[in-house]
């Protein structure tokens, strides 16, 4: 009963196999090995988008900094909802990288910026001519924190909002593939063609060990994005391993088959936690993440049986045992029916 995050998730065994086959001899260090040439075709070839550059790092907080400070000055602000990883999850990482750019946050509906919202973030910011901070790019974050997914209208109209500034879009897509598999659209409608400039394509939360792509669209920030992975400590000598696992998670579709397989399970466990007495979902539940309130005896039940995730905003000490307590349930691709069944048997009593 693993629900506390796709993080914790086991490697897929075709990862490790790819892993073991660039473990055999030598090959050319930092990057400059033919797997990294083959990732890059792939990731050109996936987005559609033939003079796209790619990098690889490790995490998606490096994934997400340097792409955003190859596009921020340290005297900008980058607009995100106050929900997003970068603000609430990386340490002021963006800022330390961009060298001492700021976040501006924007509330959210669902866990998604609302268009309204997004303009009159950016039209209160650049107000103080040299006492207050300049527009930066604005960083959408698709799946959502809430596990929600932008739909390609909402994406459109959040970028044209950014267009109307002149400002660069980011997307964070650690959980890339869970949108595109609920969507259903092909990830060239839902980066580029959506007026995306930049998107990090994750894989550590959907069955990679450990690699990050940065996508940029602009082949010419790519230079800057280099120099940046190069000077933050995150271009890896060894890179054949990052490129090993990249290329394994898009060969044959295995990618799209893994998020399909983590948001399905969640999908039983959203429905479980529908039908169940007392509980009560929160958000509109679209992907590999739920959210759900339930009373505090409950919770403590399902501890006991070892079951795993987040309270959130709460804790189990004091308070009245039917009090409803908040809580984050993720799946991966690996997460089995009969845990799922399990857990709604203690939830159920």
């Amino acid at each position: 009963m693993h629900f506390a995050s796709d993080n914790t998730g086991p490697v897929h065994p075709k990862v490790m196999e790819a892993l073991v086959r660039a473990n055999d001899g030598y090959a050319p260090a930092y990057a400059s090995e033919a797997l990294a040439a083959d990732v890059t075709a792939q990731v050109r070839t996936l987005f559609e988008a033939p003079e796209a550059m790619v990098h690889l790092v490790v995490s998606g907080t490096a994934a997400n900094s340097l792409l955003l400070a190859s596009h921020t000055s340290p005297w900008d602000t980058v607009f995100c909802a106050r929900t997003a990883h970068i603000n609430t999850d990386e340490l002021n990482a963006p800022e330390f990288f961009s060298g001492g750019a700021k976040l501006t946050t924007v509330p959210t509906e669902d866990g998604k910026m609302m268009p309204d919202d997004l303009r009159k973030a950016i039209e209160g910011e650049e107000t103080r001519d040299l006492h207050g901070p300049s527009r930066g790019p604005v960083s959408l974050t698709q799946t959502t924190e809430a596990g929600t997914v932008y739909s390609l209208d909402e994406l459109t109209a959040l970028t044209s909002v950014a267009r109307d500034y002149g400002l660069k879009v980011h997307m964070d897509g650690a959980r890339f593939a869970n949108a595109l598999v609920k969507l259903g659209c092909s990830p060239a409608d839902m980066t580029w063609r959506a007026g995306v400039d930049m998107v990090s394509l994750g894989g550590t939360k959907n069955g990679l060990m450990g690699v990050e792509a940065a996508v940029l669209f602009d082949p010419a920030k790519s230079r800057e994005f280099e120099l940046r992975r190069k000077r933050g400590a995150h271009l890896l000598s060894k890179h054949r391993y990052l490129a090993a696992q990249m290329n394994a998670y898009l060969t044959d579709g295995l990618w799209l088959k893994m998020a399909s397989a983590a948001n399905a399970a969640c999908r039983r466990l959203a429905d479980g936690l529908r039908s169940t007495p007392g509980a009560n979902l929160m958000y509109h539940y679209q992907t590999n993440i739920a959210f759900a309130r339930l009373p505090r005896a409950a919770h403590r039940r399902l501890m006991a049986s070892g079951a795993e995730y987040h309270l959130w905003d709460a804790t189990l000490d004091g308070g009245p045992e039917d009090e409803a307590l908040a809580a984050r349930f993720v799946t991966d691709w690996s997460a089995r029916d009969e845990d799922t069944d399990r857990f709604m048997e203690v939830l159920r009593g």
